[in-house]
């Protein structure tokens, strides 16, 4: 009776061991690689034509609309989820409709300065569908006080 009490808690151990080991191997299971998330079928590449903007000066109050333009460089539609500001002061806005490979298209953010006096520096964030997912847009000026 003793041996089989020992044989079987031997038992149990191995498999506890052989299980270890196979969660160690599933762990150092392969991760995507770029040439991976490039070629699945609905990802595209991006061309930003102008990331960064400044508006120069400009009066408290004044709205002003600022314009990005990208360029599809993929073989796939583009296609942008989602666009967001930074502050609520920006208003963002997108295509709603994709952008075929080649297509260029734009990004618009209506600025309203009002009571932002000094220097500006506000953010947009996109997300398509690119191998970075998202990109951030960066616009800048500064805010003059009302005469």
């Amino acid at each position: 009776m003793k041996h089989l009490i020992l044989l079987s808690t031997f038992i149990a151990f191995l498999t506890a061991c052989e299980n270890a080991d196979k969660q160690t191997t599933d762990a150092a299971a392969p991760v995507a690689t770029e040439q991976t998330v490039t070629d699945l079928p609905e990802v595209t590449t991006v061309q930003w034509l102008d990331s960064v903007q400044n508006f120069g000066k400009v009066t408290d109050g004044e709205k002003v609309v600022i314009t990005f333009h990208f360029k599809n460089t993929g073989n796939k539609p583009l296609i942008i989820s989602n666009v967001q500001a930074s502050c609520g002061c920006t208003v963002p806005s997108k295509p709603e409709e994709p952008i075929a490979p080649g297509a260029e298209g734009k990004i618009t953010a209506e600025f309203n300065s009002e009571g932002r006096v000094g220097k500006a520096a506000k953010n947009i964030t996109v997300s398509a569908n690119t191998k970075e997912g998202i990109t951030s847009l960066l616009f800048e000026g500064e805010v003059l006080p009302k005469k």
